[in-house]
């Protein structure tokens, strides 16, 4: 009965560590399979003032795989659009050059090219903005790289002439948990950091000095319309600062600006609001 027992636990290590060996074996049959060439992100999103300008975009492309460094010649993707756009080729975007290299040289990294068009678009649009789906369709060089038959989803958004950087006098409502705070006036400045995209100074009922780290909030604006998207407190604290939505705008008037938001801990949903006017110097 000893040895009988004795050959069963023989067959069964030595079951277990065949097993062993056909999972490396599997490991070692993947990095003989191919590269994929294709986008590194699988979404954009583009932002350009509809002043009736052609704007060249640029999307990374990248050769990604288990043998990229044994690679030793460039390689030429080619891209298209794919199913479920709904940008309008010769009127949203067009395709100048559908093929773009990735060498060696720059460790298979690179762009492809696409031309945005605003000319004869009116913003704000009407409906949401125009997708354009990419995907990497061909490639020609080493036969170890292959298309990587994922899209990129590029969402176009047309934005009005905006120039809302400068001095403002800030007249702010603060309210927590319904009650009201404080009031105050105070000196904050807009900067412009993108189309559209502004960080403003202050944020809160607080100072710079009180948060530190990246001081205000950041905010958009959409031909008058401002949305101010969640996140962080000065970018660090756990407090999530978010627009009221709907409730923010400039005035066509006056140029004054009127912002509502909300500062929370989470899980929270409600705790401090801000009712806050912009006058600008």
């Amino acid at each position: 009965m000893k040895k009988i027992k004795y050959i069963l636990i023989f067959m069964i290590s030595f079951s277990f560590l065949t097993s062993c060996f056909d999972d490396e074996t599997g490991l070692e049959l993947n990095d003989e399979g191919n590269n994929v060439a294709g986008f590194t992100n699988t979404s954009e999103n583009v932002s350009k003032i509809a002043s009736g300008e052609e704007y060249l975009i640029d999307l990374k492309m990248k050769i990604s795989g288990p043998t990229t460094l044994d690679l030793t010649s460039d390689i030429t993707v080619t891209f298209a659009a794919a199913e479920g756009s709904t940008a309008i080729e010769g009127v949203h975007y067009r395709i100048d050059n559908a093929t773009t290299t990735l060498t060696k040289a720059n460790n298979y990294l690179g762009y492809a090219q696409i031309v945005m068009l605003t000319d004869g678009i009116q913003a704000p649009l009407d409906g949401p903005s125009p997708i354009l789906n990419l995907m990497a369709t061909t490639t020609n060089g080493e036969n170890k790289v292959v298309a990587s038959g994922k899209a990129v989803t590029v969402t176009l958004n047309y934005a009005c002439d905006s120039n809302l950087d400068g001095t403002y006098t800030e007249t702010q409502e603060y309210y927590r948990l319904g009650a009201f705070q404080s009031s105050s006036t105070r000196t904050v400045t807009f900067t412009k950091t993108g189309v559209g995209e502004y960080r403003t100074s202050e944020v809160g009922h607080w100072t710079q000095a009180d948060l530190g780290y990246t001081p205000g909030f950041t905010f958009y604006d959409v031909c008058g319309t401002i949305s101010i998207p969640g996140q962080n407190l000065v970018d660090t604290y756990s407090n999530w600062v978010q627009g009221v939505s709907g409730a923010s705008s400039v005035d066509p008037i006056t140029g004054n600006i009127y912002m509502e938001y909300t500062i929370v801990v989470p899980p929270e949903t409600t705790d401090r609001i801000y009712y806050v006017t912009y006058v600008k110097q």
